[in-house]
């Protein structure tokens, strides 16, 4: 493949990625599931999340977890490396906000380290791995840089609530 055409398939990517922030935050569930491969494969436990197998599973928990709370994700300096003429991986710079509750928000930073496949001239999400580096919870009158030890125990109350 020469460099224009390598060019014009991570250019392909860089627009499923920027869909996914857009689909994701307009909670256009529909639009988002077609992102992704049928076997998706999404680990978020470096996160405090959880490992899910199928992209309908993941939807339907990534729906059920934010249940219409409003997020923000932005992602930035993509690093894409085509790894054959159908698959490529990538990571990506992230930095997301989400709405806990009423006046009460988290700011995340950390990464996406992705997997890619061209299926039918389309190219799709096969892998997402999330990792972070920084959490802070804040609203108009504090911010709370959040912990690893306060991670991992919120993390543990979550999973008992999301059963």
């Amino acid at each position: 493949m020469d460099d224009a055409a390598s060019l014009l398939e991570i250019e392909s990517i860089k627009q499923v990625k920027a869909r996914y922030c857009r689909f994701l935050d307009t909670k256009d569930w529909e639009a988002w599931r077609s992102l992704f491969s049928d076997g998706f494969h999404s680990d978020t436990s470096q996160a405090g999340g959880k490992v899910i197998v199928g992209a309908d599973e993941f939807v339907a928990f990534t729906r059920r977890s934010l249940r219409g709370n409003a997020t923000v994700h932005q992602v930035h300096a993509p690093e894409i490396e085509l790894t054959s003429a159908t698959t490529a991986e990538g990571v990506w710079a992230l930095e997301d906000v989400v709405r806990l509750a009423p006046g009460v928000n988290l700011r995340g930073y950390g990464h996406y380290r992705e997997k890619y496949e061209k299926i039918d001239g389309r190219w799709l999400i096969t892998a997402s791995t999330l990792t972070r580096l920084r959490e802070d919870i804040f609203n108009v009158a504090f911010s709370l840089y959040v912990s690893d030890r306060i991670k991992r125990t919120a993390a543990k109350v979550a999973r008992r609530a999301t059963r």
